[in-house]
């Protein structure tokens, strides 16, 4: 199956619509989501769920930044096309660095929205966030609208950055036949068909890497009270 039917693709978006309005936690929602993608699209998940062992079984992201590490600094476009970076973020207090796979992933819509959400709590505590996908601004600008995300979607063209954070990966060419009817080379602007692995960084204003989430399986992502947390963390002074 490489086509879902008009019927599943509408009883997919209904299922994310149900999942992102849902009470509970993000964690909640992405299962809830999940479930009934496997019922709908089965092929798809067991695809994905071998994926998660292969990259598992070959550490995937366990060599990205840990905390105490320095953050790899960046210069990267935003949905506009303005250069956004790092040190310029960090300056005015700690940043997530969220990566996502593309305006395309309902995981990464739940979980930005998600974000959105908490955005004003996290701006009490001094943080700032940054979005980074594989995608080329045309399609970081609908990201960014879709999710009324407040905070700059960054392009990282053919995922050069997160190639440097060992996060950058090969979906594999079941998966690229599953997917085939999405138009993810039109997306990059590039055939290889590579995405990072979902991933958070709450980095402090020394541009050292404080807290982390990074999990192959995409299905995951960060809790927005650990997320918070992290945040404070961050922000507080050192006694």
């Amino acid at each position: 199956m490489t086509q879902l039917s008009p019927a599943d693709a509408d009883r997919l978006r209904q299922a994310f619509l149900s999942c992102r309005e849902m009470d509970g936690t993000l964690d909640e929602r992405l299962s809830a989501y999940a479930a009934t993608s496997r019922d709908v699209f089965p092929a798809y998940s067991e695809a994905v769920d071998r994926l998660v062992t292969r990259l598992k079984k070959n550490g995937g992201g366990e060599n990205a930044p840990m905390p105490g590490d320095l953050m790899p600094p960046f210069l990267l476009p935003d949905e506009t096309g303005s250069l956004v970076s790092l040190q310029a973020l960090i300056a005015g207090g700690p940043v997530v660095v969220m990566f996502y796979r593309g305006h395309w992933c309902p995981y990464c819509r739940l979980n930005v929205s998600a974000v959105v959400k908490a955005q004003g709590l996290l701006e009490t505590l001094g943080g700032r966030i940054v979005a980074i996908m594989p995608e080329t601004q045309k399609y970081a600008a609908q990201f960014k609208l879709e999710s009324a995300a407040p905070f700059p979607v960054l392009t990282d063209l053919d995922n050069g950055y997160a190639l440097s954070l060992n996060l950058a990966i090969w979906l594999g060419a079941e998966i690229q036949q599953l997917l085939s009817y999405l138009d993810i080379s039109g997306f990059h602007g590039n055939e290889a068909w590579i995405l990072p692995i979902p991933a958070v960084f709450v980095v402090g204003r020394d541009g050292r890497v404080k807290a982390r989430f990074v999990d192959p399986d995409f299905r995951k992502r960060m809790e927005i009270d650990d997320l918070i947390a992290a945040v404070k963390t961050a922000g507080e002074k050192p006694v």
